[in-house]
C-alpha cells in the first residue's frame, strides 16, 4: 500500500467555498479527488466524521521562530535546532506552508547578519526532511547597508521567496532618550544600552544612502519573480512609494485610509491573526477583524504566534459576519494567492495535499497531510485511522 494515498472519508470538506459532507482523496502528492463518491478506493482512510477538512494554513510573515533561537535575551541555540522545532510547532497548529519572517537587521545579535546566515544554512540542512514547506520571508531593515550584498545574493540564488522592506530605525531613534526601550533593544542585540545608542546614532548617519540600497532590492526582486511587501505603512504616500518598487502586498497598514488605498489598487492586505484572537492590536493600531469583514483586509498571519493563525477563522466565525468557510480564505486561498503559490490554498484536484483536519468542537487540530504525506497525527488521529 503506498503510504501517500488517503481517503480522508465522512467529514466536511471546505470545497468551492463552502462547507459539504465529501470525501477527499490524496496521492502523489496531491488532491486526487475531493467530491462525494470518489472513485479512488486504495490507500488508507482516516474516518473525519464529525470533524472539519480544511485546506493547509498558508502563513507569509511568522517570526515565532525567534523564540527558539534566543528563548532569553542573549541565551541562544543552534538555528537547526530551533527549524525543527519551528516545523513540530506549525504542524501543530496546522500550517503547512510557512514564511519565516527573518529580520536582516544592523542591531547585533538575533537579528544580525551572522544570524541570518546560520539560520539560511540551517534551513538548507534540515529543510529536506522536514514536512512543512518552510519559506524566507527577508524582513531587510531599510539602513542594514553593510548585508545589502548577501540580501541581493541570498535573492539572486532563490534563497529568499519574499522580500519586506522594513524601516523601524526611526522610531528606534525616536526611542534612544528612553532608558526602558533601549533597554529592550540592547538586550536582544547584547549591547549596553549606550552601545547600542552610539551604534543607532552611526547607522542614522549614512540614511542618504538607503533609497538608492531600497532601489537595488526591489530590481533583484523583479528580476527573480518574488513578490515584495511594505510593512507598517503609515500613510498613503508610503504605501505610494513601495508601490512604485513593485510591492504589490501593503502589511500591518497603520491606518485604515492606507488599506483602502491598498484594496483600491488590487493589492493583498495583511494584518495579524493575534489581533483578531485577542480582539484588537497589542499596539493600539486598527483592529483587524472588523477590517477583514469589511474587505479591506485580506489575510491574516500568524505575526508572533502560530496558534493564533488557526484560532482567528474561528475567532472571525463569532462574531457573526463571516462564516468558517469565509473566514479561512484569510488563512489559506489569499496568502497563497498574495505569494503567487497556485498549487496550493484550496482543495481542488492536481494542487498539493495540503490538508488540515479540525475539530471543530475544540478548534484542534486533528491530523495534517503535506503534500499529500500524513505529518502530524494527534492521539484523537490515531484513533480514527482505518
Amino acid at each position: 500500500m503506498d503510504a501517500t494515498e488517503w481517503r480522508i472519508t465522512g467529514g466536511s470538506a471546505l470545497l468551492d467555498g463552502a462547507l459539504r459532507g465529501a470525501e477527499v482523496a490524496l496521492a502523489g502528492g496531491q488532491v486526487a479527488a475531493a467530491a462525494p463518491g470518489s472513485s479512488m478506493r486504495g490507500g488508507r482512510v482516516l474516518d473525519a466524521r464529525g470533524l472539519l477538512v480544511l485546506p493547509g494554513l498558508v502563513d507569509i510573515h511568522g517570526d515565532a521562530h525567534e523564540r527558539g533561537l534566543q528563548p532569553r535575551p542573549g541565551i541562544g541555540f543552534p538555528p537547526a535546532m530551533a527549524v525543527r522545532d519551528t516545523a513540530a510547532q506549525l504542524l501543530a497548529s496546522g500550517i503547512t506552508t510557512a514564511y519565516l519572517g527573518v529580520t536582516l537587521s544592523w542591531e547585533p545579535g538575533l537579528r544580525s547578519l551572522e544570524a541570518w546566515r546560520a539560520l539560511l544554512a540551517a534551513l538548507d540542512a534540515v529543510r529536506p526532511g522536514l514536512a512543512p514547506d518552510l519559506r524566507v520571508h527577508l524582513r531587510f531593515e531599510a539602513d542594514n547597508l553593510d548585508a545589502l550584498d548577501d540580501a541581493l545574493s541570498g535573492i539572486a540564488a532563490g534563497r529568499v521567496h519574499l522580500l519586506g522592506f522594513n524601516d523601524h530605525t526611526p522610531a528606534i531613534l525616536r526611542k534612544l532618550g528612553n532608558d526602558k526601550e533601549m533597554a529592550k533593544y540592547a538586550g536582544r542585540a547584547g549591547l549596553s544600552p549606550a552601545e547600542f545608542r552610539a551604534l543607532a546614532e552611526r547607522v542614522a548617519a549614512r540614511r542618504g544612502e538607503v533609497p538608492a540600497a531600497r532601489a537595488r532590492l526591489a530590481a533583484a526582486a523583479r528580476t527573480a519573480g518574488i513578490p515584495m511587501l511594505s510593512h507598517d505603512d503609515a500613510t498613503l504616500e508610503d504605501r505610494a512609494h513601495y508601490r512604485a518598487h513593485g510591492a504589490g502586498i501593503c502589511e500591518f497598514p497603520m491606518a485604515e485610509a492606507v488599506a483602502a488605498d491598498a484594496r483600491a489598487h488590487g493589492e493583498a492586505v495583511v494584518m495579524g491573526a493575534p489581533n483578531v484572537v485577542r480582539g484588537g492590536s497589542h499596539l493600539g493600531w486598527a483592529s483587524a477583524a472588523p477590517l477583514a469583514e469589511r474587505g479591506l483586509v485580506t489575510v491574516l498571519a500568524s505575526d508572533y504566534h502560530w496558534p493564533a493563525l488557526l484560532a482567528a477563522p474561528f475567532a472571525m466565525a463569532r462574531r457573526g459576519t463571516l462564516d468558517v468557510a469565509a473566514a479561512w480564505a484569510l488563512v489559506s486561498a489569499n496568502p497563497a494567492a498574495a505569494a503567487g503559490l497556485t498549487d496550493r490554498g484550496v482543495l481542488a484536484p492536481g494542487l498539493r495535499g495540503d490538508v488540515v483536519v479540525v475539530d471543530p468542537a475544540t478548534e484542534a487540530v486533528v491530523a495534517v497531510f503535506c503534500a499529500g504525506r500524513l505529518a502530524h497525527l494527534t492521539t484523537e488521529g490515531a484513533a480514527r485511522l482505518a
